[in-house]
C-alpha cells in the first residue's frame, strides 16, 4: 500500500507548487498594483461602452446554428476516436450504433447547410 502510495507524491507535490505560486501571483498583483476603485472603473460596462439598449434583445439564428455545428463537429470527434480505438472489442453493435450516431449528426449537418449557417457574408 505504501508503494502506491508513493507513486501519488508527484502528483501531490505539483499540485502544493500550483496551489502556492498561484497564491504568490495573487498576493504580488494586491501589493504592486495601485488599488484605487472610483465610480469609472465600478461601473458596469459592454466592450468599454456604457450599455445603451436592453441586453434582452434577440439574437439572429445564425449564432445559434453556428453553436450546433460547433457541437456536431465537437461530438463526433470526441466520439471516434474512442470508437476507433476500441471497434475490435464491440464488435458489430458497436459498429451499428456508431453508424446510427453518425447518422444523426449528419442530419443535424444538413439541417444547418439547408438553413444556410454555412454560408459568411
Amino acid at each position: 500500500m505504501d508503494d502506491l502510495l508513493k507513486e501519488y507524491l508527484p502528483i501531490l507535490v505539483f499540485l502544493a507548487l500550483l496551489i502556492m505560486l498561484g497564491i504568490a501571483f495573487i498576493a504580488a498583483s494586491f501589493f504592486a498594483a495601485e488599488q484605487k476603485p472610483d465610480e469609472e472603473k465600478l461601473s458596469t460596462y459592454e466592450c468599454g461602452f456604457a450599455p445603451f439598449e436592453d441586453s434582452r434583445g434577440q439574437f439572429d439564428v445564425r449564432f445559434y446554428l453556428v453553436a450546433l455545428l460547433f457541437i456536431i463537429f465537437d461530438l463526433e470527434v470526441a466520439f471516434l476516436f474512442p470508437w476507433a480505438v476500441t471497434l475490435g472489442e464491440t464488435g458489430a453493435f458497436g459498429f451499428w450504433s456508431m453508424l446510427i450516431f453518425l447518422g444523426i449528426l449528419t442530419v443535424g449537418f444538413i439541417y444547418e447547410w439547408r438553413k444556410g449557417a454555412l454560408e459568411w457574408e
